[in-house]
């Protein structure tokens, strides 16, 4: 087994734009055209395409693009027992337009079962090679639990749970029997993708909860309570790492606001190895916040973004990865875009060509602040 660990110097969330065959073949296979096992072939060859690609390009770590999900965090959700979805045309408002997803919710207890994401790791594992390692996403635990209990989630989630704290309970529990399904699988690098941090920062998010009733501190520390739960008895050489996101689809996003106010939760108190983190704009606020990250984390600057096809200065990101080291210091530092590319099939507005693009340049920057290290 590979001995590369992430994340990377130069390192990218996971997700990547799907390319023309594959959104062909998903529609040939929604319509009645093709089969699953037509679908699964054009899939298998577009991963194996994309994986060729990122050794190409020279990073050190490997995904398969999401290439078999629609939707970032809902298809996994969809692999437990006590889970069922149905395309509404309902949605989330995001910043600049709706983004259309499944109505997904519980029609019984949460349970592991043999979850059919291991299965499209070992698929991915099999082109790991000795300077590659294959990381494969899940949304966070966290993410899990916010999804049943939003506004229209909850009073169908009190038919089979009286109280947070045992819906908590069954989703830690159910996330420490899939990581170990990962595990035995040889997956060794799996990254928890979380927007439940990112939704609850800013005066905005403030005032959403307030208007329900629910203290924030509170909500903190149900998100913290269930991650941690989940990452129990995980095993010493599994690297189990968080990106913290504010919301990625179309090229929007979901809220704004700087990591101040959930920094001494996540930062200090989350039991994961690295964190991805979103400071690709304004939005994002200044780096203070990464004092509150504790000694045993790494931070991953999310400085280069996937919601615009414009090529980042060079000069200007250097400068900023220094202003980070103020704060963590530059060894636990690492260079990322901000997020994945398509954290949904639609993807971000840019192309393929611009999407490696922006690949390069990270690793180009990378080398220029770390080198070879």
């Amino acid at each position: 087994m590979t001995k590369i660990r992430t994340p990377y110097r130069y390192d990218y969330v996971g997700s990547f734009l799907r390319p023309q065959a594959l959104k062909d073949a998903k529609k040939a296979y929604q319509d009645g055209k093709i089969t699953k096992e037509e679908f699964d072939k054009v899939a298998d060859e577009e991963i194996t395409k994309v994986v060729a690609k990122q050794k190409e390009l020279g990073f050190h770590v490997i995904t398969d693009g999401e290439f078999r999900r629609t939707f970032w965090h809902l298809d996994f959700m969809w692999g437990f027992e006590g889970v069922d979805h149905k395309a509404t045309g309902n949605g989330v408002k995001f910043n600049d337009e709706l983004a259309i997803l499944d109505d997904t919710y519980l029609v019984g207890k949460v349970k592991a079962k043999a979850h059919p994401f291991v299965e499209y790791f070992k698929f991915l594992k099999q082109f790991e090679d000795e300077n590659t390692v294959a990381k494969y996403t899940i949304p966070s635990p966290s993410q899990f639990f916010q999804q049943m209990i939003v506004p229209a989630n909850f009073e169908n989630t009190r038919k089979f749970y009286a109280t947070n704290d045992e819906l908590i309970e069954d989703i830690g529990k159910a996330y420490q029997d899939v990581i170990k399904q990962f595990y035995d699988a040889g997956c060794r690098n799996l990254q928890l993708d979380d927007c439940t941090w990112g939704a609850i920062v800013g005066d905005a998010a403030k005032q959403r909860y307030e208007a329900l009733g629910i203290e924030l501190d509170d909500v903190k520390a149900q998100l913290l309570k269930v991650n941690n739960l989940a990452l129990e008895n995980k095993p010493e050489d599994f690297v189990i790492t968080s990106h913290i996101c504010r919301g990625n689809y179309h090229s929007t996003y979901f809220t704004s606001g700087p990591y101040d106010s959930v920094a001494d939760y996540v930062f200090e108190k989350e039991n994961v190895d690295a964190l991805f983190l979103e400071y690709d704009d304004e939005r994002s606020g200044g780096f203070e916040p990464l004092s509150k990250v504790s000694s045993d984390k790494q931070v991953v600057l999310g400085l280069i973004t996937t919601k615009s096809p414009v090529l980042e200065n060079k000069d200007e990101i250097i400068s900023r990865i220094r202003e980070a080291s103020k704060y963590v210091p530059l060894d636990r530092l690492y260079l990322s875009p901000q997020c994945g590319f398509a954290s949904c099939e639609i993807g971000n507005k840019l192309t393929e060509e611009e999407q490696w693009a922006k690949l390069k340049l990270v690793k180009e920057i990378a080398k220029e602040v770390w080198g070879d290290n």
